[in-house]
């Protein structure tokens, strides 16, 4: 027991020493850009550096992963969030915004979340919840008596748990097409009467875009403001998201912005395109990683921003979904995947992630939580491609190999103070 406990000190303090004494040179030469304050004055998040090596080992091997994919050319640009605990405990921009100009992305760049907007939908519907504004058992005729499905008891049944949950009984990406090219929301939402169903609401799966953001008319009708407005004040004020918003002319008028990009023959820039900002409940914020790492401490347990039983509901399974990414695999066989309510929830033999992705116009956006080991992290992508698809599974495959190291370190620096 002696030797052993010797060996684990040595070790630790190998890793100390590594990561003092050899770290990458700072260029002082290329400071961040500072972005004119709009509204408020734009700061990064308060990132605290874990004292434990193995975390910070951990770190240094997914920032070389990050840096060697850009440098093999799977991305122009990134950045990243990884929050452990209550704390952000690391926060960086990689590559660059724009092959054109070549200028670095940094940890207050605005990338568009894409899909991960679902998310933010389903925390404010909760906090309306929490306020008793909205229940989740609501009628969406109740709110929107002029909305109608195929048939008057598709119709009434549907709830805004269906919404969330994208079992509303429609065929799947009902209209999305439309949406790729710029149709009016309105018009859409009309025509889904016309449209064959599935099945009863709450029956099956079918990812929606048009029909999941019905809940943003829901959450206008019941508050007398805007979904914008809604998350505004409730969720990007609140938890001093302040790059953060929700429109096409915010992104355009802000000066610290990835570009999207498509890969022909080299990466080349696309321009920002208005789509999505139609369907904002579904895919329409904008945001940097700073913003989304305080988005991610405000889903820890600690945070008030929910109350525990919404958080847990919103959460809960409601309906079987395989993910579509299946890099997971190559972390560890998954036994069940479902949709909750504007999450996924994956579970493996001995871990459950909550986790969604996105892609839309040239940027992918992927997020995860794991609840029981309370480590969750934010990866955003300027472009299409390899990286996003398998930034959560490495960074998860990275921390499973050292898992039983910074346990054990925590248990005995505790044990030793």
């Amino acid at each position: 027991m002696k030797k052993r406990t010797l060996i684990f000190l040595l070790e630790a303090l190998f890793i100390c020493f590594t990561l003092t004494f050899c770290k990458e040179p700072t260029n002082s030469s290329n400071p961040e850009p500072v972005e004119a304050a709009t509204k408020k004055e734009i700061k990064p998040a308060t990132v605290y550096e874990d004292p434990n090596p193995y975390t910070q080992q951990l770190l240094l091997e997914y920032k070389d992963f990050i840096n060697r994919a850009i440098g093999n050319g799977l991305a122009p640009g990134a950045a990243v969030a990884i929050i452990k605990d209550t704390s952000v405990i690391f926060l960086k921009g990689f590559g660059v915004k724009d092959v054109q100009t070549n200028d670095s992305i940094n940890t207050n760049t605005v990338f568009r979340i894409a899909s991960v907007s679902k998310c933010f939908a389903a925390v404010l519907t909760g906090i309306l919840v929490d306020n008793h504004v909205l229940s989740l058992n609501d009628q969406v005729v109740q709110y929107l008596p002029d909305f109608k499905l195929r048939t008057v008891s598709q119709t009434n049944g549907l709830t805004l748990k269906h919404l969330l949950s994208h079992t509303i009984g429609l065929p799947r990406h009902a209209f999305t097409d439309r949406v790729d090219v710029g149709a009016n929301f309105d018009t859409l939402v009309y025509h889904l009467r016309d449209l064959p169903l599935l099945g009863k609401p709450g029956q099956y799966y079918s990812y929606q875009n048009v029909g999941f953001s019905l809940i943003g008319d829901v959450i206008q009708v019941a508050t007398g403001k805007s979904y914008a407005e809604n998350l505004q004040t409730m969720v990007f004020d609140k938890l001093n998201m302040n790059s953060a918003s929700v429109t096409y002319d915010s992104i355009m008028n802000n000066k610290n912005v990835a570009k999207p990009h498509r890969f022909k023959n080299g990466w080349r820039t696309l321009p920002i395109s208005t789509t999505y900002y139609n369907v904002a409940p579904a895919g329409g914020i904008n945001a940097s990683i700073s913003d989304m790492a305080r988005w991610l401490l405000a889903l820890t347990p600690e945070s008030e921003l929910l109350k525990p039983e919404t958080k847990k509901e919103l959460f809960t399974p409601v309906v079987k979904a395989v993910p579509r990414n299946n890099n997971f695999w190559k972390w560890k066989p998954i036994t069940s995947a479902h949709y909750a309510l504007g999450w996924r929830v994956i579970n493996f033999k001995t871990d459950t992630l909550l986790y969604h992705g996105g892609f839309v116009n040239g940027y992918r956006s992927e997020v995860a939580i794991n609840q029981k080991e309370k480590i969750a992290i934010c990866v955003l992508v300027n472009s299409p491609g390899h990286l996003a698809d398998i930034s959560i599974p490495k960074f998860f495959e990275l921390y499973t190999s050292k898992e039983k190291d910074i346990k054990e370190w925590g248990v005995f620096s505790m044990a030793s103070r």
